[in-house]
C-alpha cells in the first residue's frame, strides 16, 4: 500500500471515483480538493520524517451517515442535513493515523434496509454486476472496497450493514463488538446495538482501521486449533442457494483438515423471527419521531418501516426485550463450549435491483438471515470472502465471543495465508 506517494494513492482512488460512479453510484459527495490538499500535507510529512502513522496517506471512503468536520451528513435522505463542526470519534482516529477520506459513500436511507437502493440519491450498484445490490446499508462502502477504488471503507452495522455488503461485494468486513468503537457523531438506528465497523481488501488492512477506530492493541493470538460450532437450526433453516451450501461444506471440510474441531450446536431458539423487529422499534421510532410528525418524506420502503415499528405496542416491545435476553444468554453459553460460532454471512449471492422477493421470501429477511441476531447478542462477526466460490464469491461468517475481534482477525489471517479466503477487487467497467 506504501510504494507510492500520498498525493498519488488519492489522486488515483479520486479517478477511480469519477470514472465508476456514472455506473456504480458509490458516492454521494467526492472530496477531490479537500482529499488532495490532506494528501499533499501527509507526504511532506512523510518525506520530513513526521508522519510514519499507520494509515498515512492511505484513502477511505466514509458511509454518509458518520459525521466529518466540514462536509454536510445526509444519511441518505431527502431531507436531513448537517454540517458537521466536528467529526466522529472514529474519523478523528483514522485522520490521526493519516487516512485521507475520499468521499461520502452511498447507504441505505437512514441505514434502515440491506439493499442501498435509494430513492434520493439513486441506487448504489454491485460491481460484481451492476443489476444487482451491492447489499445495505453500508453499500456504497463495500462496493467503493470491490470496485478498487479505496483498500479501507466505514461502514455500520446494526442488523448487518457491514456484513451484508461485504459478502455481496467479496471484501472482508467487521461487526465490532456493541461499544469498541465510539459511536459519537454517527446518526442512530437504534443506539443501543449499533457499530461502527470497517469494510477492506484484506485482513490486514481490516486489523489496522479496526485497531486505529478502536484503540484495541491486544496482542493477536497465535494460530491454534479451534473449538467451531455450526448453528443448528439457524443454518438447516435458511433459505439457502445450492451454491452457498456447497460452499460452505467445502469450507467446514478444510476446516477440519486443518485440524479445528467442527461440529453442529443446538442453540434451539437462535433463529430469525419478529422479535427483531420488536425488540428495536422503540427506539427507531423515539429516533424518527419529530421527522415524522412534521410529514418529512421518506421513501416507501423506510416509510413502510418506521410506521410499522410505529404501531409496536408496549407489550410487543417487551417481548422484543425478553427474547433478546434469551438469546444472549444461549449465546453466551455457547461460547462455554466453543472458540468460534461459523455461518454463510448470507444464504445467496445477488439481489437484483428493483426485486424485493428472493424466492418467496423478501429479500430482508434472506439477506439478514445470518447478521440480525449477531447485533442483538453485541458479539463481534467477520465476514470474509472465500476464493474460487462464485463471483461475487460466497462469504463466511465467523461470530466470537464479547471482545474476541482478535480472535476473529487471527482466524481470518490464518485462511488467508493458506488462500481459503481472500480478496479479489471485480471488474468495473467504467460508465
Amino acid at each position: 500500500m506504501f510504494d507510492v506517494s500520498a498525493v498519488d494513492r488519492v489522486q488515483a482512488a479520486l479517478e477511480a471515483a469519477h470514472a465508476t460512479q456514472p455506473t456504480l453510484n458509490v458516492f454521494t459527495h467526492i472530496d477531490d480538493e479537500l482529499a488532495l490538499a490532506r494528501a499533499s500535507e501527509i507526504e511532506v510529512a512523510v518525506e520530513t520524517g513526521g508522519n510514519t502513522a499507520s494509515l498515512a496517506g492511505v484513502p477511505v471512503a466514509l458511509k454518509d451517515l458518520i459525521h466529518h468536520r466540514g462536509r454536510v451528513t445526509t444519511c441518505g435522505s431527502a431531507f436531513y442535513r448537517h454540517d458537521a463542526i466536528r467529526s466522529a470519534s472514529a474519523v478523528e482516529r483514522l485522520e490521526e493515523a493519516g487516512a485521507v477520506i475520499v468521499g461520502r459513500t452511498g447507504l441505505h436511507e437512514f441505514a434502515f434496509g440491506f439493499s442501498s437502493e435509494n430513492p434520493h440519491f439513486g441506487p448504489v450498484h454491485n460491481p460484481w454486476d451492476p443489476t444487482t445490490s451491492p447489499g445495505g446499508s453500508s453499500g456504497g462502502s463495500a462496493a467503493a472496497v470491490a470496485a478498487g477504488i479505496t483498500p479501507i471503507a466505514i461502514g455500520t452495522d446494526t442488523g448487518g450493514s457491514v456484513r451484508v455488503p461485504a459478502a455481496l461485494c467479496g471484501c472482508f468486513g467487521l461487526k465490532v463488538t456493541h461499544g469498541r468503537i465510539p459511536l459519537d457523531g454517527v446518526f442512530p438506528l437504534v443506539a443501543s446495538i449499533d457499530t461502527v465497523g470497517p469494510l477492506a481488501d484484506s485482513i490486514d488492512n481490516l486489523d489496522i482501521a479496526y485497531r486505529v477506530m478502536s484503540g484495541d492493541h491486544a496482542a493477536e493470538p497465535a494460530p491454534s486449533r479451534l473449538r467451531i460450532g455450526i448453528p443448528q437450526p439457524w443454518y438447516d433453516e435458511a433459505p439457502m442457494d445450492d451454491q452457498v451450501n456447497s460452499a460452505f461444506t467445502v469450507a467446514v471440510q478444510r476446516l477440519i483438515e486443518l485440524g479445528h474441531e467442527v461440529h453442529p450446536l443446538l442453540l434451539p431458539d437462535v433463529v430469525p423471527g419478529r422479535e427483531i423487529i420488536l425488540a428495536i422499534a422503540g427506539e427507531v421510532t423515539d429516533v424518527h419521531r419529530e421527522f415524522r410528525a412534521k410529514g418529512l418524506p421518506y421513501g416507501d420502503d423506510v416509510a413502510d418501516g418506521l410506521e410499522d415499528c410505529a404501531n409496536v405496542t408496549a407489550e410487543e416491545s417487551e417481548t422484543g426485550r425478553v427474547w433478546q435476553q434469551l438469546i444472549r444468554g444461549l449465546f453466551a453459553d455457547a461460547f462455554e463450549t466453543v472458540d468460534l460460532l461459523l455461518t454463510p454471512t448470507v444464504p445467496v449471492l445477488r439481489k437484483v435491483i428493483g426485486v424485493d422477493m428472493i424466492g418467496d421470501l423478501h429479500y430482508r429477511v434472506v439477506l439478514s438471515w445470518f447478521t440480525a441476531l449477531v447485533n442483538h447478542t453485541l458479539h463481534p462477526a467477520l465476514a470474509m470472502p472465500m476464493l474460487d466460490e462464485g463471483t461475487p464469491p460466497v462469504s463466511l461468517q465467523a461470530i466470537g465471543p464479547i471482545g474476541a475481534e482478535t480472535v476473529l482477525l487471527g482466524f481470518g489471517r490464518e485462511l488467508e495465508r493458506i488462500r481459503m479466503v481472500g480478496f479479489v477487487p471485480s471488474i468495473v467497467k467504467p460508465g
